[in-house]
């Protein structure tokens, strides 16, 4: 796929495909823009606050309540589990065990483990596991795979 980049001194930027039918890479693209502008309201401290989607290390649901947690923050959602998946969009944030989603872009290191799971150092220095229901398709994403 060819791309151009052109610069602009004012105006908005846009983004134009170009395509004679969309393929699987274009759709991904598409998928990942789209989850960029999403902007995601969690609470803490009893205060509603904007959590930007990239700002996330990962959502876990303890005790039928859903979280998202930051470098530095935990923010409570008032979304599902599964209604978070759907919002993150899957081209950044992966389903790693019944009750997390990890956001790829975060991970700093990968270490396999016995049982054929795997532990993601986060960029916090947080370890998350990525149970072994899960590890080959995180293996297969990592390479590239869909």
């Amino acid at each position: 796929m060819k791309y151009t980049i052109e610069h602009i001194s004012q105006g908005e930027e846009e983004v134009i495909l170009r395509c004679h039918s969309p393929s699987a890479e274009m759709e991904q693209l598409i998928r990942y823009l789209e989850s960029r502008s999403r902007k995601l309201i969690g609470i803490r401290d009893g205060i509603r606050t904007v959590v930007e989607q990239p700002e996330i290390l990962y959502v876990e649901s303890v005790e039928g309540k859903t979280f998202a947690y930051t470098e530095s923050e935990v923010f409570q959602m008032e979304h599902s589990l599964a209604q978070m998946e759907q919002l993150l969009g899957a081209v950044n944030f992966f389903r790693c065990s019944k009750s997390m989603i990890l956001n790829i872009d975060r991970v700093r290191e990968l270490r396999s483990l016995a049982s054929n799971r795997i532990e993601a150092t986060m960029c916090n220095g947080e370890r998350i596991m990525i149970s072994r229901t899960y590890a080959s398709e995180f293996r297969r994403r990592l390479r590239g795979g869909r």
